[in-house]
């Protein structure tokens, strides 16, 4: 197994991290590296990331759970016809905790636990400069997903967290993030828990047949 198919196999999200043990500049540097060479729409490179650690994260973590307390995030809905996947994820999410389905307050402080950035020490802010549209955010995602492999292989956890966005007003506020760049999603970054039983969850994928589409010979 090559080196590449081996952290793509790895990489998961992590729920819980250790929060005590930072992220090394040197190896989050030689990530982003080379998570700029994803693919680009005209050069634009269109990814922006706000990297919060510290007490800059811990003040961006407080306000946060502040806003979560008295609204729900505006998380945008999933169709009818695809919102039972993450009600599944949901479960098979805090199944893994040990967290009955009945067991509300169990529940809400595991769901507080996504504007903690799950514990971890350094936080991220993805970004996209709003006059852009769906083809540049392709673009985003590419970066992202190289992004999370490279940190996958250097031992690190991550956690791509559309939560985070449901709070736009709030991270700006704590940020000073220019009104172009449109919030996309959250990322959690930092060494996992071993102990916390949810960060060995495997998520089932479908099979290839089932989302691919081969048209000739």
């Amino acid at each position: 197994m090559s080196d590449l198919e081996q952290a793509i196999l790895e990489r998961r999200s992590t729920r819980l991290f250790l929060r005590d043990k930072p992220v090394p500049r040197e190896l989050l540097g030689e990530a982003l590296e080379l998570a700029m060479h994803a693919p680009s729409n005209s050069n634009i490179q269109p990814w922006r990331l706000v990297l919060v650690s510290d007490s800059a994260r811990d003040r961006l973590v407080e306000a946060l759970l502040k806003r979560a307390a008295v609204e729900r995030p505006r998380v945008p809905r999933l169709p009818e016809s695809f919102a039972h996947l993450r009600s599944d994820l949901g479960a098979l999410v805090y199944g893994s905790m040990g967290i009955a389905r009945q067991d509300a307050e169990s529940r809400r402080v595991a769901l507080l636990r996504n504007w903690e950035f799950f514990r971890a020490p350094l936080a991220g802010i993805v970004c996209m400069h709003r006059d852009l549209g769906f083809i540049d955010a392709l673009g985003v995602g590419m970066f992202l997903q190289n992004l999370l492999l490279a940190l996958t292989a250097r031992g690190l956890g991550t956690c791509v967290e559309v939560s985070i966005a449901g709070y736009p007003e709030t991270i700006r506020d704590q940020l000073g993030l220019d009104e172009d760049l449109r919030i996309l999603c959250g990322l959690a970054i930092g060494y996992p828990d071993p102990d916390f039983p949810a960060n060995a969850l495997r998520v089932p994928r479908n099979t290839v047949e089932a989302n691919i589409r081969f048209v000739g010979a």
